[in-house]
């Protein structure tokens, strides 16, 4: 582009750059100088080789983030309208349907275990061990268990009916809801998104998943992943932020589940509200360890702290953030904290009658 630039400006002829998306035309006057004119409206850079004075008209180019197709509420409608259709046609309630994606989805841990750690790395910096014990054998179990049971899970549940109804008999009948949005977190960014959607695609749903922009490798993987294993007529990624999910809770779902912030879930809830729409939240909280004063101190801080650390460096719903014990036990407890971490963050305690909390070290 910058020499094509040059070519324009030393055949000193007025010349148009049509913009794609832009009706707006901007014209620059140039002339000889022994330094580079920047455009920063074009964000092109110009160098002027001609003695004569030289016009030249250019339209106002809009950047690739501008012209990128965006991801707006009537996109979402589309989206939810063909898997309904698919959904409607019967095609996800049968068990060979479930079956055959539930037998892809282990296909997809199995083949594509070192893509999953390397995305997890370049996301959290999550050790292959880590990433392989606390993401992929959990999807992993996920899987299988829906494998083995899901036949059972099929059959109908036979039921006693009451004398006034005699001789009717009853059965319970597990039937899908219809179309699944998922909503996932980004501390676990992998089992988090493929879980729920094992169990929804295990029940006969339609499913929809948005993983987390914050975990973009992953995010990334996973929509690439679910395109190359699943039916991509009743299984979707759609990928983006705030706007691309303000898009999808728009729509009328027949399940939300989301995973995240009690901020964000009442969010969640609110739009679900409006369709009368079932909501799974798992939403993150403060987790305290109770600790008593006969315990054998070394030992309770050591499984603190390892509860705390060990697993995804603390950014785990169950981490311990604070500590309740007795009021003449906190100082020792307290003591024995800062004499095993290093380097601790922060650790207080607080009066509250007879019980006293210590508060751990917040999140990471």
């Amino acid at each position: 582009m910058k020499s094509l630039c040059i070519d324009l400006f030393k055949n000193c002829s007025a010349t148009s750059l049509a913009g794609t998306r832009s009706s707006r035309v901007l014209t620059y006057r140039f002339q000889r100088t022994n330094y580079q004119t920047h455009l920063p409206s074009t964000k092109l850079t110009f160098s002027s080789y001609s003695t004569k004075t030289c016009f030249a008209t250019l339209s106002a180019v809009t950047s690739e983030v501008e012209e990128k197709q965006t991801f707006n509420p009537d996109k979402a409608g589309e989206l939810v309208k063909e898997l309904r259709n698919s959904f409607n046609s019967g095609r996800t309630k049968s068990y060979e349907w479930r079956m055959s994606q539930l037998e892809n989805i282990a296909k997809m841990l199995e083949e594509k275990e070192k893509e999953i750690t390397e995305a997890l790395y370049k996301d959290l910096s999550k050790p292959e061990v880590e990433a392989f014990i606390s993401e992929i054998v959990t999807a992993k179990s996920s899987c299988n268990e829906a494998l083995k049971e899901l036949r059972q899970w099929m059959i109908p549940q036979k039921v006693n009916t009451s004398i006034t109804t005699f001789p009717s008999s009853a059965e319970i009948v597990s039937e899908p809801l219809g179309v699944v949005l998922v909503i996932a977190t980004w501390n676990f960014p992998f089992l988090l998104s493929v879980d729920p959607v094992i169990g929804a695609i295990s029940a006969g749903n339609a499913v929809v998943l948005k993983p987390s922009e914050i975990a973009p490798a992953t995010s990334s993987l996973l929509a690439k992943l679910v395109e190359e294993y699943l039916d991509n007529s009743a299984v979707k990624v759609v990928e983006g932020a705030v706007p691309e999910t303000t898009a999808l809770l728009e729509q009328k779902w027949d399940k939300i589940l989301y995973t995240g912030s009690a901020r964000v879930g009442r969010i969640v809830m609110a739009a679900a509200a409006k369709h009368l729409t079932p909501v799974i939240l798992e939403l993150g909280g403060k987790s305290p360890a109770v600790v008593h004063s006969d315990v054998d101190l070394q030992v309770a801080v050591r499984r603190i702290i390892a509860g705390k650390w060990a697993l995804n460096n603390g950014q785990a719903c169950i981490g311990v953030d604070y500590i309740i014990t007795t009021k003449d036990f906190a100082p020792k407890l307290k003591n024995s904290s800062n004499y095993l971490v290093r380097y601790p963050r922060r650790v207080s305690a607080y009066a509250g009658g007879d019980i006293w909390a210590i508060d751990a070290y917040c999140h990471c």
